[in-house]
């Protein structure tokens, strides 16, 4: 992903990170298709942009994920928003499981 790519319209505020889904290939169950609308979402997902941080007894706490991690989130956390087409999602910090290494 190129430096223009990570650069996002949308700021995430708080807690909260801006991923992009890292797309599953296509499926396919004893050689019949699934279609999208079947499949299950992608709970992995690409660090685009982090918020301010939170704040826990007037002192801001450090994310533990930077841009350009690879992710596991929570299977049902956070709000799809599109840019240029394209799918992101707006999660808390406390939806994401792990960094993928």
């Amino acid at each position: 992903m190129s430096k223009k790519e990570k650069t996002a319209k949308i700021t995430p505020i708080g807690d909260r990170v801006l991923v992009k889904p890292i797309e599953e290939k296509e499926q396919m169950k004893d050689g019949i298709y699934i279609p999208d609308s079947a499949q299950e979402k992608s709970q992995e997902a690409e660090v685009i942009a982090l918020g301010s941080g939170r704040k826990s007894e007037g002192e801001k706490v450090c994310f533990e994920v930077t841009i350009g991690d690879r992710v596991l989130m929570s299977k049902y956390g956070g709000t799809e928003v599109k840019l240029d087409g394209q799918p992101y999602m707006l999660v808390r910090e406390d939806d994401i499981l792990g960094v993928i290494n």
